[in-house]
């Protein structure tokens, strides 16, 4: 895509980068490049930004770690957007037990950081590598918990109008790995309430989280779970999968990981149509086998038929809308 440079930089800032490449911005180290790239290190310059989109009429993409994202071969193009230094603070109130966090910051450096101050309720968060605006609009969690469970309100700042308000955490939407927050809007800040704790059992909970993940979920290019469990708590998503004979499956470079059925990893160098070839036959075959139509818990850019993977569905027996026969 052609953009105009001097006119993105006369409208945003001399710190905006055109033909950005997108691989490095995400775990899964595939796909192709941004069209503009700009990294924000002042709130006042998110004004400038959707001032630049509407005049030129480019979709805004925000990238925290990159860690719940895979980005089409083919590239983005529009403005993709990092936000920096002023959505990076923490600050911690242990005699109320309460959080302040601008998005920006990693999931597991808040977790941490709240055990060691002697708060408890975040430690899940140390497992998650994503970021706290990613976490709040997919209502990230893990080990029994979510953000749903301590989130006070978000900041939110609208591409649209230029606005920011802050939400209640009630009028989010949150669900299971979901949240009515859209592309319109991204989180640049919250507020959480935690529970007075022990720094070292906090810290023992932190180190165990830890041990669980390394012993059984994969490293190397992958974004974590693929798929939402259809049924949380009773049906898991990579139960289902390894139960239909797919763990190891290869499309070109990208497979199943050996080590937990519900990762698709990518190989080095790989393409983002062979991860989303692997999702697409592992998501037909349980499917088939299983009446289990699958929702993808990354989230697809780029593609043209990421919408389908929107889409969940239960066996008719499984959602009561039958006798079970």
């Amino acid at each position: 895509m052609n953009v105009d440079a001097r006119s993105l930089r006369r409208l945003i800032g001399d710190n905006v980068l055109i033909d950005h490449p997108v691989a490095t911005l995400t775990t899964y180290r595939v796909g192709g490049r941004a069209a503009v790239f700009v990294r924000v290190d002042e709130e006042e310059q998110l004004s400038r930004v959707a001032e630049a989109a509407g005049t030129l009429s480019l979709p805004v993409l925000v990238i925290g770690r990159g860690s719940n994202m895979l980005v089409s071969d083919r590239g983005f193009a529009g403005i993709v957007v990092q936000l920096g230094d002023f959505a990076s603070n923490i600050d911690l109130r242990v005699d109320d037990a309460s959080v302040a966090s601008g998005a920006a910051v990693p999931l597991p450096v808040l977790a941490r950081r709240t055990a060691a101050a002697g708060l408890t309720g975040f430690e899940w968060a140390v497992g998650v590598p994503g970021t706290v605006g990613g976490a709040v609009r997919m209502n990230a969690g893990g080990h029994g918990s979510d953000m749903n469970a301590s989130l006070v309100d978000a900041r939110l700042f609208d591409w649209r109008d230029g606005s920011t308000r802050e939400v209640r955490a009630a009028d989010l939407g949150l669900r299971f790995r979901g949240s009515t927050i859209g592309d319109e809007r991204v989180v640049l800040g919250v507020r959480l309430a935690l529970s007075a704790g022990v720094r070292e059992s906090c810290e023992a909970t932190i180190e165990e989280i830890v041990r669980w993940r390394r012993e059984n979920q994969p490293g190397g290019q992958n974004a974590g779970s693929v798929f939402v469990n259809p049924v949380p708590g009773e049906v898991a998503a990579g139960r289902l999968i390894d139960d239909c004979g797919l763990r190891g499956l290869r499309i070109g470079t990208a497979s199943v990981s050996t080590k937990h059925a519900n990762f698709i990893q990518a190989d080095e160098g790989g393409r983002s149509d062979d991860v989303v070839a692997v999702m697409s036959h592992v998501r037909q075959v349980v499917a088939d086998k299983t009446g289990y139509v699958m929702r993808s818990e990354v989230r697809l850019v780029g593609f043209p038929d990421a919408h389908v993977f929107d889409d969940v569905r239960l066996p008719r027996s499984a959602d009561g809308d039958d006798d079970g026969r």
